[in-house]
């Protein structure tokens, strides 16, 4: 009886050790589990619609997060959300409205593109206008990147107005250029931007460009634009390339209180941040989502099939809206030939023109939407936050010739 006795509790002790271990043990592989992927979740923003709703993991397998001011909020995969610590809102920064940027900033634009207004002015205004006058005219239109099509067309249009007319006064000639050059510019052109859902999901916009021409500052500066329009918009870091890209983008967003989808891993596929960047946007019931793409060169084959393969991934589940090329207004006719590879890639429907104030040519508006067949929909005229401008022809030509 007693070696019974014995036996029973040897056993419970050794179950118990047994327990013990396997406590300790659990214990142990939770402290060496990788951190949970944060969630992504909807803000509310001041004036907006506060949508409820969170997206789920991204379709590769997880990895992208909603990176929102204040930071990305961590939940634990079937576990009850935390509760969020009750913090002052954020003050977001309300942007100016875009209506009008243009002509507030028409001295910067004149300032810059002197070589076709002062310029020509002073030419066609001199009387004499000789063959070499002429082609003095020609060469000043060529330097400001009128490009030669449109420059023969417009040199033609002003030598039979002269001829005619018999006149050379400068407030004559000012009307005739105006109109020559406003006609040239294309008022016609559709340049709205593509930025209210369509039908039950949010539109959707793919910036492209080359290394260098302020992409994602345009993108970021683009969100500020639709924030004053009182859009709800999501932004897409898919440039997973470049150091920080995706840290810029969110300082964007937090300023005026947007979301980003970003990846946590640095290097990640761009086209499937991309593809998370519409799922939650959606989800969101955002009115817009921005996504951003890494900078390529555009003689460079791989880089180019790369940003084909982000678009035909977004359009498994949503239909691209828009394709913005943002491009740098210095390079001038260089420029065009980038402008028609990517065109050729993903079907450019607007162009975005960066540093156009400075040593920038006007004349590459008119050169880049006859090359293209689209419009030029956005200018940026210089480093402030509210700088990026919506295209107004008129506006455009009356600061040509200021």
């Amino acid at each position: 009886m007693l070696d019974q006795l014995w036996q029973v509790i040897a056993l419970v002790v050794a179950i118990a050790v047994i327990g013990v271990g396997l406590v300790v043990g659990l214990l142990r592989g939770r402290r060496g589990k990788a951190p949970s992927i944060p969630a992504r979740t909807t803000p509310t923003r001041p004036g907006g619609a506060g949508r409820p709703g969170a997206a789920g993991g991204a379709d590769d397998g997880g990895g992208s997060v909603a990176t929102l001011p204040g930071g990305p909020v961590t939940t634990t995969p079937g576990a009850e959300a935390p509760a969020l610590p009750d913090l002052e809102p954020p003050a977001y920064e309300k942007p100016e409205s875009a209506r009008g940027r243009l002509a507030r900033l028409r001295a910067r634009l004149a300032r810059s593109n002197s070589a076709i207004g002062k310029g020509l002015l002073a030419l066609l205004s001199r009387g004499g206008l000789d063959e070499a006058a002429w082609e003095d005219v020609e060469d000043t239109l060529l330097t400001a990147d009128l490009g030669v099509e449109a420059t023969t067309e417009l040199v033609e249009s002003l030598k039979t107005k002269v001829k005619v007319e018999g006149t050379t006064d400068e407030s004559v000639v000012r009307g005739w250029l105006r109109e020559d050059l406003l006609r040239l510019v294309d008022p016609t052109m559709d340049r709205r931007v593509a930025s209210t859902r369509v039908g039950d999901r949010p539109a959707v916009i793919l910036v492209v460009g080359v290394n260098g021409t302020g992409k994602t500052t345009t993108v970021g500066k683009l969100a500020r634009v639709l924030v004053a329009e009182d859009r709800d918009v999501v932004l897409g870091a898919a440039d997973t390339f470049r150091a920080a890209a995706a840290d810029q983008l969110a300082t964007w967003g937090d300023r005026v209180g947007v979301p980003t989808i970003r990846s946590e891993r640095e290097g990640a596929d761009p086209a499937a941040v991309a593809f998370d960047a519409v799922k939650a946007a959606a989800e969101m019931e955002a009115d817009v989502v921005l996504i951003d793409t890494a900078g390529r060169l555009h003689n460079k084959t791989n880089l180019m099939d790369e940003l084909g393969k982000v678009k035909r991934v977004i359009e498994k589940r949503s239909p691209i809206d828009e394709v913005l090329l943002v491009l740098d207004a210095t390079t001038g006719q260089n420029g065009l030939e980038q402008a028609r590879v990517f065109a050729d890639v993903v079907d450019v429907t607007g162009i975005v023109l960066t540093k156009l104030d400075g040593t920038a040519k006007g004349g590459i508006v008119v050169a880049v939407q006859r090359k293209l067949g689209v419009p030029v929909k956005l200018v940026g005229l210089g480093e402030g936050p509210d700088d990026l401008a919506p295209f107004d022809p008129a506006a455009f030509v009356d600061a040509l010739l200021d």
